[in-house]
């Protein structure tokens, strides 16, 4: 990663060139080739076109934090008050341990006490260990912290403050085994901290992408290929086939697929070019939650805003499932209930799965009096 900062200090050549050519890089133009030549334009030179960016503008984006950590804005955070936030905002998609499958790839896991010393995660260079985490390939801790900050949580990124990322990211460190549970995560103590990745002697360095390793001066190419010069293919053509009656041979595939993503397996209940189960389902359902559907939505602005706050709409769409159900077909099922809101309530609170699929719902950390709100809203009881 290169700061915009760097990029001041190189960016005479290129603001030359683009003189040349007439041209003047502006807000107006939105191009992302470097913020920091925007500051170095003289405003001048170009009347009437864009306008250089303010410094704060620059600060927006230049959030990067390198390899060598500059970049890393001050602040702190404990494995326990990760843990709090993890719960809060990250647990839904990632799993209270990072441990999630279902939605995306497990965090944690793969690694060992002689991984940390050692500086090489074995387990990825082990056939007989296929799984691959995301504490196993890490290999810069500005990698982990820069990525929490500008893209988590999903649902809003760039939210977190400085201090929740460094809290959070001791907290998935502590789950790998990196920092004990008392641990305080800073800006003054991250050198440290990468030296103890389990993964940190990973990366190499050795190609000619890497800075100062240019083809000419050592560096290799990342990949080797032979140029087709002859007899070229114009077009290929791939395709596979799987007998009907060998269709269902391993059970459903759309079932033992993640929810997030583009692998997403075919229904083989069902013969091939057929509608999906849930499409299917979808449009009669359709029918069954039109009527809870303005009850459900259009008056509970306020229920939605509250339920938007908790990031329930990360997981569950108003009329749309996402990874859970959609908030008018739970309402659907439960209203008129006579212990829905009561047992809604409990379902909130304590997680739970297999009433509307394998995909478990963690348990979620919020006030006991915003859970009821909740479940009454959804059960049709009335909301104080």
């Amino acid at each position: 990663m290169s700061s915009c900062r760097e990029l001041l200090a190189g960016g005479t050549a290129a603001l030359a060139l683009l003189r040349r050519m007439g041209l003047r890089l502006g807000l107006g133009l939105g191009l992302g080739l470097g913020l920091g030549l925007l500051v170095a334009a003289p405003a001048a030179a170009y009347e009437g076109i864009g306008r250089p960016a303010t410094p704060a503008e620059v600060r927006a984006w230049d959030i990067d934090v390198r390899p060598d950590f500059k970049g890393l804005p001050k602040g702190a955070g404990t494995v326990a008050q990760g843990m709090v936030v993890w719960e809060a905002k990250c647990a839904s998609c990632h799993g209270i341990f990072g441990e999630s499958n279902e939605v995306f790839s497990p965090l944690v896991g793969g690694t060992t006490a002689k991984d940390i010393v050692t500086g090489r995660a074995a387990r990825l260079t082990d056939p007989g260990f296929p799984g691959r985490t995301t504490m196993m390939k890490l290999s810069s801790l500005s990698t982990l912290w820069d990525y929490i900050y500008r893209a988590m949580p999903w649902t809003a990124p760039k939210s977190l403050t400085h201090d929740e990322v460094y809290a959070v990211s001791a907290y998935l460190l502590n789950l790998g085994g990196v920092l004990p549970d008392e641990f305080t995560l800073s800006d003054v103590n991250m050198a440290q901290v990468q030296q103890r990745l389990p993964n940190r002697n990973g990366m190499t360095t050795d190609h000619g992408l890497w800075p100062g390793r240019s083809l000419g001066n050592g560096g290799k190419p990342d990949v080797k290929v032979a140029a087709c010069m002859s007899n070229c293919a114009v077009e290929t053509s791939v395709a596979s086939l799987l007998p009907e009656h060998a269709r269902n041979n391993h059970g459903n595939l759309a079932e033992q697929q993640r929810l997030v993503g583009a692998q997403r397996g075919a229904d083989t209940t069902r013969p091939a070019g057929a509608a999906p189960v849930a499409a299917t389902a979808g449009a009669a359902a359709t029918a069954a939650t039109a009527a809870t559907a303005a009850t459900a939505a259009a008056p509970s602005a306020a229920m939605l805003d509250l339920a938007r706050k908790h990031n329930c709409l990360a997981c569950h769409g108003v009329a749309n499932k996402i990874v859970g159900p959609a908030l008018n077909d739970v309402a659907a099922r439960y209203r008129g209930r006579a212990d829905g809101a009561a047992y809604l309530k409990q379902r909130i609170v304590g997680g739970g799965s297999g009433v509307w699929g394998a995909i478990p719902m963690p348990a979620q950390t919020l006030p006991a009096a915003d859970a009821e709100l909740l479940a009454r809203w959804l059960a049709g009881v009335s909301v104080p």
